[in-house]
């Protein structure tokens, strides 16, 4: 018997009380988003503090407390390869007190491994922030000043070199696998828990390779303690004109975080449209510009439908890749 059959078997009194205690819950939620938010909000970033992420969230956060009059609080719940903090936001009550700082990171997660969460069924896309890139940044005791003398010198030296990254399946973790995949070369991953430990190891030869953003990588190129080899992006930096693109230099590999706010999916589109408009509104005055640039971070808002587009295409974008380069070996840590 369907669950339909069964409540017209109910009695009279049993069944309005059914439909009433629906309809009663359906009013309080869309009173409860007429309303939003009457406490604080909790936003949640799977990475370790510091970075543009924390700059990102930090900057967005303080426009939503003051348009809101409510505090939002940064959380920043890294581990499982940013699978902790995502998993936090999908089994949050939908209420939207509770949102994620997500991206591609775990859309690449939903490709190597199983998470324990659904991409597509257990969030709701609320808007894409912001795109930030990757530099292949070498010690500068290594004999290599352009991609090729690098290649050259993996190949003479097999099993010689580290690359660290903050966790598999993140986007420059990804890009150093197509680097060995394309140039048939081994670099060894070695796991930390954070991208400034990574670059502390990078700095001192413990690693020999990193692909830290701009934002972080960017201040030792410029004062000569870390040596760039090309940028990840599709085009070259205006930040960094001098960096060939990894494409420029024969190795067609592009990688790239797309960072953007998620909420539960059940979230009611009412609150969902709250925070997009106040989004909206602070992306587009020029002094957040100014201060995303300081911050090597490039915005790049969507919302909606548009987000949603976005999303499916980076999924078919990504899969290929992942298939490419197979199996990924389980990374050493530190």
């Amino acid at each position: 018997m369907t669950s339909c059959a069964r409540l017209l078997c109910l009695p009279g009194a049993a069944l309005i009380a059914v439909f009433s205690g629906m309809f009663t819950t359906v009013a309080a939620q869309q009173n409860a988003a007429a309303n939003y938010p009457t406490k604080p909000i909790r936003w949640i970033t799977p990475y370790p503090p510091g970075g543009s992420t924390t700059a990102l969230s930090r900057m967005v956060g303080d426009k939503l407390s003051e348009a809101f009059g409510r505090n939002v609080i940064i959380d920043n719940r890294p581990g499982g390869n940013t699978m902790t903090g995502a998993d936090a936001v999908a089994k949050a009550l939908p209420d939207g007190y509770t949102v994620l700082l997500g991206g591609n990171s775990q859309v690449i997660l939903s490709l190597l491994m199983k998470p324990p969460f659904d991409v597509w069924r257990d969030f709701a896309p609320v808007t894409i922030l912001a795109k930030t890139n990757y530099i292949l940044v070498v010690n500068p005791s290594l004999p290599a000043n352009n991609l090729q003398e690098f290649i050259n010198y993996a190949k003479a030296n097999p099993g010689k070199l580290n690359y660290g990254s903050t966790g598999a399946g993140g986007p420059p973790h990804l890009a150093v696998e197509l680097l060995n995949y394309m140039a048939k070369i081994k670099i060894t991953h070695i796991v930390y828990k954070g991208i400034s430990l990574v670059v502390t190891a990078n700095l001192s030869n413990e690693i020999q390779v990193a692909t830290p953003n701009l934002f972080t990588g960017l201040p030792h190129v410029r004062g000569g303690k870390l040596r760039a080899l090309g940028i990840t992006s599709a085009k070259r930096s205006a930040l960094m004109s001098e960096a060939p693109t990894l494409k420029e230099s024969g190795l067609d590999v592009e990688a790239y975080l797309w960072v953007g706010l998620f909420a539960n999916a059940a979230t009611p589109e009412a609150t969902l449209t709250k925070v997009r408009e106040v989004v909206r509104k602070s992306v587009a005055e020029p002094a957040f510009h100014e201060a995303m640039t300081k911050v090597q971070v490039a915005l790049d808002y969507r919302d909606g439908p548009e987000f949603k587009k976005f999303f499916d295409a980076d999924y078919k974008r990504l899969g290929p890749v992942v298939k490419q380069i197979g199996r990924i070996e389980e990374p050493a840590k530190k």
